[in-house]
């Protein structure tokens, strides 16, 4: 049974690591669902909310790997998970399946596979618990080691600055889901489902992307002025991008004399801003063969 414990213990170690790990390498990802699941009211909040949590399951994996305060790792572990749990069993209820960011971007998992992944984690930690013989040392070392690893994320996780991006509201498109425009490289188009410039525009980024195993994330902002829906746009095009809609100010905030107008974004600046020649400029921009 020691020994039982003692693989338990390193597998909730590892998967907490792992876990803190996968939000490290996209943070934006995590913040926008703390602020769409409503646990967070700004980007900026989400922000400083983000770091400490990861931080603190940093913290928590790598203490779980030694032999101290194990029975208070485990207590701890005990209010963390059942807390998100909550939470977990709160969006279920209410209809939620998009990805809850328990694994940032690179698993993605509903409330209702993350409850029961929180299920059997909460299973082995209280297995450890009854288990683990706690060897003591100075509390003022792991809590100080906690404290350190999570203000060290804002060292290691600057806080980035998104004043003056245009696209910071935009978090949800429709067949995708939550989106952070602000990591990686990505290309957003803005579109009036009406304008023929703006149909032959997504003819050509259809044919690119069928061509192009390659081709970039595209996201399109639509424009609706007259009786054209989003299905008949994809009909007209064969195109289709994930998109939400935008009204008739922001439109004419972000195209410059007439659309269509394509954003290229890399790591949450607009790097360049197209009006024509869409498909050389993709080719080129993403090296494409």
């Amino acid at each position: 049974m020691k020994i039982l414990s003692k693989v338990m213990q390193v597998m909730l170690a590892t998967t907490f690591i792992f876990s803190a790990y996968t939000k490290a390498i996209g943070p934006g990802f995590f913040e926008i669902t703390l602020m769409d699941q409503g646990l967070a009211p700004t980007r900026v909040f989400a922000g400083h909310m983000a770091r400490f949590f990861i931080g603190l399951e940093f913290a928590l994996g790598i203490l779980m790997f030694l032999p101290f305060y194990v029975k208070q790792l485990m207590q701890i572990t005990f209010l963390l998970l059942g807390g998100f749990t909550v939470h977990l069993i709160y969006l279920w209820l209410i209809g939620d399946t998009e990805n809850c960011g328990c694994f940032g971007e690179m698993i993605s998992m509903t409330p209702e596979q993350s409850i029961l992944k929180n299920m059997v984690m909460l299973a082995v930690a209280l297995l450890v618990y009854k288990t683990a013989q706690t060897i003591h040392l100075a509390k003022i070392i792991p809590l100080g080691f906690t404290g350190a690893t999570i203000l060290s994320m804002w060292l290691f996780l600057p806080m980035p600055n998104h004043e003056n991006f245009p696209f910071e509201n935009f978090t949800q498109f429709e067949s995708k889901g939550r989106v952070d425009l602000t990591s990686g490289q990505k290309l957003i188009a803005i579109f009036n489902l009406d304008c023929e410039h703006c149909q032959e525009a997504a003819v050509e980024l259809g044919e690119l992307e069928r061509q192009y195993e390659e081709f970039p994330e595209l996201y399109v902002l639509f424009y609706q002025e007259g009786s054209t829906i989003v299905e008949d746009f994809e009909s007209i095009t064969r195109s289709s991008f994930p998109y939400t809609f935008i009204d008739v100010n922001t439109f004419f905030d972000l195209i410059g004399d007439s659309p269509p107008r394509i954003y290229y974004l890399k790591k949450g600046s607009v790097a360049e801003i197209w009006d024509a020649d869409f498909s050389q400029k993709i080719v080129k921009t993403f090296e494409l063969e």
